[in-house]
């Protein structure tokens, strides 16, 4: 049997070294348009691999939002947005337009000088994945592909359940991911489990800030009231009704001197955008004020002047899988949670000491939780105040360096190994496969 020859071929020239490069898809308000921007950035700082940079390739909503100027970014995160197009052809011409998006990004790429076939890898929301992303990553970039996953949703949260195309959509994705995504972010150990017993390598990353983006807490004393404040998008995962019928059943005393400000939607979205209608108003003009969406400088400072932010989730399915950014956000802020226990909370919150931990998602456990805020002094709650900073640093995005950037690049070393961010005792990483 004789031996296979081959043929030497001519080494090629060197080319400097370049800066090794991780690419992100987005189709979002970034970088702080809404909780999902915000965490593509925060994601995007702590994925940079050391002397690299994290290339953002934005798709901007086309509902007129877009900002006339480029925002400020870290030095080491460049972004691209994508050109407007005016989209024709109706509902199939949009269809096709988002579909072809992958194919946009990598084309922005190459008019940017950058090689995707370079790049040390990829990743993107569950909400851009689809086979039509697979595949065009696939054949085009050289690199690990990881998808980052928020959340799991369940049928009951849609009137109309399978019915409703955005769930369909939502699940159709969350099953590909289980088996044609390289690499898997989830944002709760719930997910994670559901990835790893499918055999995809998963990384647990919860919901990072930056903490030296935020003020010192300014509340007024205890004494002139108890102030709460929710912020976000609360839809069909957050009970504001049980919140309101909880202050609504406190003692007369006692209920006047709590006040509630809710950010991300007016009086008049309630009905349409939350589980809230008119006789959870009932008497609680004094009490209850909204402020409509407004823009996240309005937020921090609704928390900095907060003694707590309140959050009351169902022990349903989504609520398991996901985990609420706004609880980072508000531990960041200095501002203790008064909150029931889903998904990975029960590791960060402690009862007393970050704050209010309730006994269940029950009108009546946020009646009891709210009569122990009001026994506070300020003292207590300065304490609480400064735990909750000093937890904050679980989620800080510098914490989870170099971690993130190697599983996104694939430089870490191997899978089935746990390992702890710098600075975030308790903070974990598994991997499967």
């Amino acid at each position: 049997m004789g031996k296979t020859s081959t043929m030497r071929q001519p080494t090629p020239a060197l080319r400097p070294a370049a800066r090794p490069q991780v690419l992100a898809l987005a189709a979002y308000r970034f970088p702080h348009g809404d909780a999902l921007s915000n965490r593509l950035l925060q994601l995007a700082r702590s994925a940079t691999p050391p002397g690299g940079v994290t290339l953002v390739v934005n798709d901007w909503p086309e509902d007129g939002s877009r900002p006339p100027a480029v925002p400020d970014l870290p030095p080491d995160v460049r972004l691209i947005t994508l050109p407007r197009r005016r989209v024709g052809g109706g509902r199939l011409g949009r269809w096709l337009h988002v579909r072809v998006r992958p194919l946009r990004a990598l084309n922005a790429l190459r008019r940017a000088g950058i090689r995707p076939g370079e790049l040390a890898g990829v990743y993107l929301p569950l909400g851009l994945w689809n086979l039509f992303t697979w595949a065009a990553l696939r054949t085009v970039v050289r690199c690990p592909v990881t998808v980052d996953v928020l959340e799991r949703h369940d049928r009951a949260q849609f009137p109309r359940g399978w019915l409703t195309p955005y769930f369909v959509r939502h699940r159709w994705a969350f099953f590909l991911a289980g088996r044609l995504a390289v690499r898997v972010i989830a944002i709760s150990e719930t997910l994670e489990r559901h990835f790893v017993g499918r055999g995809r390598p998963t990384l647990v990353v919860p919901p990072q800030v930056d903490c030296t983006g935020y003020d010192d807490p300014a509340p007024p004393a205890l004494d002139d009231g108890l102030r709460l404040v929710y912020a976000g998008s609360a839809g069909a995962k957050d009970q504001l009704a049980v919140l309101l019928e909880g202050i609504h059943g406190l003692a007369p005393d006692d209920r006047a001197r709590v006040h509630l400000v809710i950010a991300g939607i007016d009086r008049e979205q309630a009905g349409s955008l939350s589980d809230l209608d008119e006789a959870d108003l009932t008497d609680l003009d004094e009490q209850v004020t909204f402020l409509g969406r407004v823009p996240r400088d309005r937020v921090l400072a609704e928390l900095r002047r907060a003694h707590f932010s309140v959050l009351v989730r169902p022990p349903a399915g989504y609520a398991q899988a996901g985990f609420p950014s706004k609880v980072p956000e508000s531990l960041a802020a200095g501002c203790p949670v008064l909150l029931n226990h889903t998904s990975d909370l029960r590791r960060y919150i402690v009862d007393g000491r970050e704050g209010i931990v309730l006994d269940g998602s029950g009108a009546e456990d946020v009646r009891r939780g709210l009569e122990r805020a009001l026994l506070l002094d300020d003292p207590a709650w300065w304490a609480m105040s400064r735990a909750a900073r000093e937890r904050a640093h679980c989620f800080d995005y510098r914490a989870w360096r170099p971690v993130v950037s190697d599983f996104v690049t694939g430089a870490g070393r191997g899978t089935g190994r746990s390992a702890s961010p710098a600075s975030s005792a308790g903070v974990s990483r598994r991997s499967g496969g």
